[in-house]
This record gives structure tokens, C-alpha cells and sequence, in this order.
């Protein structure tokens, strides 16, 4: 006890020497990009989602009023830049005027076609690029950048989670449909691969046809309640239909409306998630009032996303007493970082593709239902290393 007590004491000595060291300098400015690029506004399903217009943007607002608290005793000044470029505008172009101004921190709330056209921009410039959206796995297996930082899970982080919640559960037959476009296909695959690693079946998979349409008043439900049951007719026994949907055309009116009844799960149903309105846990509920109180509404997950970032960044420069994107990355990489999230314990990076590690919570729209990795998933390194592209699985080599 008196051992305790001691090093209680010296850690505060060692504070205290800190913050008066700093108040003798000079503040510490640290620039914070967020850079995206405006989208025609999609219509949701239902009127009881509004239209979000500042989709992540809220979420790194959020998060820099958090770092600026904190950073007020340390003097260290966080200054927020917003760069939105217009839906015809030149990405390229506005991310070298924010190269050329000395911006080096960047959150990207980007596709990854985009995203892979600035990074090679920003591994010249020694710059970062907080990717808080996109969750392409070539990303992380084919095409790492150095300036690159994963945040946002990766497709195989999502599936891996469902996969092994359905596996404990012992549904391993599953039934799979998928929209035409490219993002619905990506995340398919993420499943297929998903069932051949968790000893799953996929007994059938059909794909539906992506038709425009006026998204509220052509989608009445007479017309779906006689639609779904015969596009899920005739599937060989299974246990759950998995939708990979993320177009968000079709997925929303599987659930009660298949032929067989089965529980829906993927992109729509049971959702894998790096966030949801409905988590509480882990001190989830004050971080969704502090928000919604800030914004005005939910916390969506590419808002937490970009929260994230800036705080990952905010918990480095702390620890460094640096601004340097380099210095930064350093520290991120090692050992010594971790970062606390809201999800029962702290994260850090994978240091071969620069992959937030996270757990990925399973939700229905009212419920938190489960958490992956699920207990009985192993890794000799880390659990959270069950979810995703392990290292032997990518072909990134990056620290």
C-alpha cells in the first residue's frame, strides 16, 4: 500500500512538473482537416430517418470540442479546418491547397476511389489520412498507404463479427441475397469468405435487381408483402437469410416478409456495426447524450467514426507533446497507444496495414443483441484480431 502511494504521488509530481512546463511555452496548434466531398442527399425508406447533411462532419465537431477541452491545460490549441468540396468540385486540387497551407492531419469522410487518389499525395507530404468511411477490404490487403489509418472497420470486420455470433448460435446455414450494385457485391463476398472461415454454408444465393424508383410511393406494402415472399420461395433448408444490401434498396423489407420464417441478419435485421444509437454499455449512453445534445440528433456510425479519429488524435498528441504527423504515427503504431472508445476496452492499430482493432457490435434498430469476437475466438495475439484480415491474410507490410 505505502508502494502504491508512492508512485500515486510521484505520477502526480510528474503531472504537475508537465503542466507547468507548458504554461511557461508557448501554445501548441494543431491542425485538424476534415475533408469530404458532397453527395446527392438519398432519400431514406421511411420518414421516421431524416436526411442527414452533416453525416460525420457533426461527429468530428464533437470530438475537437473534446481534445480543446483538454488540451486547454496542456496549452495545446486545436484548430478545425473543413474542407467540403462541392459534388463537381476538384477533390484533388483542395487537397493541395491543404498540402500547400501545412495542413498534415486529415479526416477522410471518403469513398475509397477517392480516398486512393489523395493518398499517394499525402505519403509525399508526410501527411495522415484518418480513413473514417470507407470500408473497402482491398484497402487493407492490397493497397496500403503509409499516410493511410483505418478507423472505420473494415467489410471483413463486419462479417467476421455476424459470422461468429450466427456460429455460436449454431445457425450455420445460410441463405444469401444481395443487391446488383458494386458496394452489395463487396459485402457478399465479405460473407462468403466469412462462411468458409467459420465452417458456415451458403445453401443459395440470389441476387435482387436494383430497378429505379420513387423510393416511399412505388414501394407501398401490398406490393412488397407480395414481392418478398416470392423472391425467398423455394431456398433449400437454412437458418438465416443474410442481406447484403447496403444500397439500401430492397434489405429493409425482407425481415417478417420471407417465405420461410427466418431471422434476417447482414446489412439489414441483426447489423454489424462500429456504432448504433441503441449501444449503452461502457459509458455508450454518455457519449450518445453529450452528442445528441451538441447536434441535435443521433449519433450515426459514420459520426462516431470521424469522432474517433479525432480523438486518436487528440489522445497522441497528448502523450507526444507533438504535432508532427510522423511523430504522431510513431506513437500510434507502438506499443504504448491505446485509445478508449466507448466498447469495454482500449484499441490500438495493426501495425501491417494501420487497422483500428475494435470490437463490432451486433444490433437490431432497438437492441444491443451481442458484441463480437465472440468468447470461444482465439488469436494467439489478440481476439480482435478474429475479426478482419489477420497479417498472414494481407499483403501489406507497412511498419
Amino acid at each position: 500500500m505505502l508502494a502504491l502511494m508512492q508512485r500515486t504521488l510521484l505520477a502526480m509530481c510528474a503531472l504537475v512538473a508537465a503542466v507547468a512546463a507548458t504554461a511557461n511555452s508557448a501554445p501548441l496548434q494543431i491542425d485538424v482537416t476534415y475533408i469530404t466531398q458532397q453527395e446527392p442527399a438519398v432519400q431514406p425508406l421511411s420518414l421516421v430517418e431524416p436526411i442527414l447533411e452533416d453525416e460525420g462532419l457533426m461527429g468530428a465537431r464533437q470530438a475537437l470540442r473534446e481534445n480543446q477541452t483538454t488540451g486547454q491545460f496542456l496549452q495545446h490549441d486545436y484548430r478545425p479546418i473543413e474542407r467540403i468540396v462541392p459534388q463537381d468540385g476538384d477533390l484533388i486540387a483542395e487537397y493541395e491547397a491543404a498540402l500547400a497551407a501545412g495542413e498534415r492531419l486529415f479526416i477522410s469522410d471518403l469513398r475509397a476511389e477517392q480516398l486512393l487518389q489523395l493518398a499517394p499525395l499525402a505519403d509525399a507530404a508526410g501527411a495522415l489520412l484518418f480513413n473514417a468511411r470507407a470500408p473497402d477490404d482491398q484497402l487493407r490487403t492490397e493497397r496500403c498507404h503509409d499516410s493511410v489509418l483505418h478507423v472505420a472497420p473494415s467489410r471483413a470486420m463486419k462479417a467476421d463479427a455476424l459470422a461468429q455470433y450466427l456460429i455460436w448460435k449454431q445457425w450455420p446455414s445460410w441463405f444469401l441475397m444481395r443487391g446488383s450494385k458494386p458496394v452489395d457485391v463487396a459485402f457478399a463476398d465479405a460473407i462468403k469468405r466469412a462462411a468458409e472461415r467459420y465452417g458456415a454454408k451458403i445453401v443459395d444465393e440470389r441476387e435482387y435487381e436494383f430497378v429505379e424508383f420513387a423510393r416511399r410511393t412505388d414501394s407501398g406494402h401490398a406490393q412488397v408483402q407480395r414481392q418478398m415472399p416470392v423472391l425467398t420461395q423455394g431456398v433449400p433448408e437454412y437458418d438465416v437469410l443474410i442481406v447484403a444490401d447496403e444500397s439500401d434498396v430492397f434489405g429493409e423489407y425482407l425481415p417478417y416478409r420471407t417465405w420461410d420464417p427466418r431471422p434476417v441478419a447482414g446489412t439489414q435485421g441483426l447489423v454489424p456495426t462500429a456504432w448504433s444509437r441503441v449501444h449503452e454499455q461502457w459509458g455508450g449512453t454518455q457519449v450518445q447524450r453529450r452528442f445528441e445534445k451538441f447536434s441535435g440528433r443521433w449519433m450515426t456510425e459514420r459520426d462516431y467514426n470521424a469522432w474517433l479519429a479525432v480523438r486518436i488524435i487528440g489522445e497522441a498528441v497528448t502523450r507526444t507533446e507533438s504535432a508532427e504527423a510522423q511523430v504522431l504515427r510513431d506513437y500510434m503504431m507502438s506499443d504504448a497507444f491505446e485509445i478508449a472508445a466507448f466498447k469495454g476496452e482500449g484499441l490500438n492499430f495493426r501495425t501491417w496495414n494501420q487497422q483500428l482493432r475494435q470490437p463490432i457490435l451486433l444490433v437490431n434498430p432497438r437492441v444491443l443483441v451481442s458484441v463480437s469476437p465472440q468468447e470461444q475466438f482465439l488469436h494467439q495475439r489478440t481476439p480482435l484480431d478474429t475479426l478482419g484480415y489477420d497479417e498472414p491474410e494481407s499483403d501489406c507490410r507497412l511498419n
